[in-house]
């Protein structure tokens, strides 16, 4: 049995993870993502699959982010119906990412048609909303740490690897009829000393490793993020401003609104309120109670005055009147929306009416994607372009390093430490080139790893004659 391996995305680049698995008569894909960010990247996704759809088997699910998660609907659309296995968390976010990607894709192929800026004379969606929904029957959840036993070669199990609710490294073995092997995706793996999830799983064992690598040539320690949150919002708070948050609505947000109230509690912001201004936000903060075995605040979550989810000074904001009223706000308000990126979603509204404020703040606080219009801002981007118009950008543009859900360069090599015997090889994936690179130069020099940054689409063989 021949075992080959096929980079459809991910590769020099941390959007569009898609990991094409084909092994006899079998073709699996390892995450199925959006590109996003870099106009090159983003015109991927409208390009015609590299094989066909009805062909693949079955699909693995790292976790539910779109950039692992938002090219489904299409794939569904183009012909594939077989299973997507993934986490019990993954299967319900899942289900709320990629019915708020579709509305997004809907929205803004009306809108480019509305106000002429598309080059087509009918923009179309991606995908839309009912595209989205024909995923769901396909969803197949699976316990952590159960191995599934997919058929008689291949069997997989998914193991805790903090990041986000739900998050898995996974397992995959497959077994010749010589020998069994082991590849791991390491999916995004979390931080050590996450408040809120638990740190990654250590595994004993892989003969082939693929390895994110977003911070592969970057360290978050020696910072003190939460101070520096406190003190971007209270320079903001002493100007007569608002504080805008771009953040992710699943992971991020809760993170955020976390710190928040831990700054409050401890009077280290002042007590003005909070608005979440994302639905997707409100529904994904649910979760967090009914999988609390996927995270550490259990007990948290259930005292009314240490939740950092639910108190007097928080509020969620589900309709578009409600978001739209976030504008006459003039000071002493912390606003969180999303995409953490600023790439669709409310966070544009709230951007275009703040961006000329000299008194706001527009925080980052987490990883900006080459190309995307929060990596543009943090440049130094003096306009910004929203809705077919130029933005004055006079708002404090901050970036908090540290809050990243992503391990950082040390936490990276802290974890391949964590293999009892060095992989036969490793893959450096879902990176930007430098990050990927730093990283795999790294693993070579300290631990004597042989690892590969792919191309996109380049093809190996992993196994031959198993």
């Amino acid at each position: 049995m021949q075992v080959k391996v096929k980079f459809l995305g991910g590769a020099k680049t941390v959007t569009g993870s898609r990991f094409l698995i084909e092994m006899d008569h079998f073709k699996f894909l390892v995450d199925c993502g959006l590109f996003q960010g870099l106009k090159d990247y983003r015109l991927r996704n409208w390009e015609n699959f590299p094989i066909n759809p009805s062909t693949i088997d079955f699909v693995i699910l790292t976790h539910a982010h779109i950039d692992h998660s938002g090219y489904l609907p299409k794939l569904v659309k183009e012909g594939f119906a077989g299973k997507i296995y993934c986490t019990f968390p993954t299967e319900e976010l899942v289900k709320i990412l990629l019915l708020d990607s579709g509305k997004l894709q809907e929205e803004e192929a009306a809108y480019a048609q509305r106000k002429g800026y598309s080059k087509h004379e009918k923009p179309m969606p991606l995908y839309s909303i009912e595209d989205a929904e024909k995923v769901f029957p396909l969803l197949e959840p699976v316990e952590l740490e159960e191995e599934l036993r997919i058929n008689d070669s291949i069997s997989i199990t998914f193991y805790n690897a903090g990041h986000i609710l739900g998050a898995a490294i996974v397992k995959v073995k497959i077994k010749g009829e010589n020998q069994e092997k082991k590849m791991v995706f390491s999916g995004d793996l979390g931080r050590y000393n996450d408040p809120i999830f638990h740190a990654p799983n250590r595994i004993p064992f892989a003969d082939v490793l693929f390895l994110e690598s977003t911070y592969g040539n970057r360290n978050q320690k020696g910072q003190n993020p939460i101070e520096e949150l406190g003190r971007a919002i209270r320079e903001t708070y002493r100007n007569g401003g608002i504080s805008v948050i771009p953040s992710f609505a699943v992971g991020r947000t809760q993170m955020i609104l976390y710190y928040l109230h831990r700054l409050q509690q401890k009077g280290k912001i002042p007590d003005i309120p909070i608005y979440v201004d994302s639905p997707m936000a409100i529904d994904v903060t649910k979760l967090y109670k009914r999988f609390h075995q996927y995270h550490r605040l259990g007990p948290v979550i259930d005292e009314y005055d240490a939740n950092p989810f639910l108190h007097k000074k928080l509020h969620y904001y589900q309709s578009q009147e409600a978001s739209m009223s976030l504008n006459d706000l003039r000071g002493d308000a912390i606003i969180i929306s999303a995409s953490g990126m600023a790439t669709g979603g409310r966070i544009l509204h709230h951007l275009y009416n703040r961006l000329p404020n000299e008194q706001d703040s527009i925080i980052f606080v987490g990883y900006q994607a080459e190309g995307t219009r929060g990596r543009r801002l943090l440049e130094g981007e003096t306009t910004c372009r929203m809705y077919g118009i130029d933005v004055p950008v006079k708002a404090k543009i901050q970036y908090i390093e540290g809050l990243s859900a992503h391990a950082d360069q040390e936490e990276l090599v802290e974890w391949a430490e964590g293999f009892v015997s060095k992989p036969k090889m490793t893959f450096l994936i879902h990176g930007e080139k430098e990050a990927s690179e730093a990283l795999s130069e790294k693993l070579k020099k300290e631990l004597d790893w042989n690892t590969i940054v792919p191309e996109y689409l380049e093809s190996f063989v992993l196994f031959d004659g198993i």
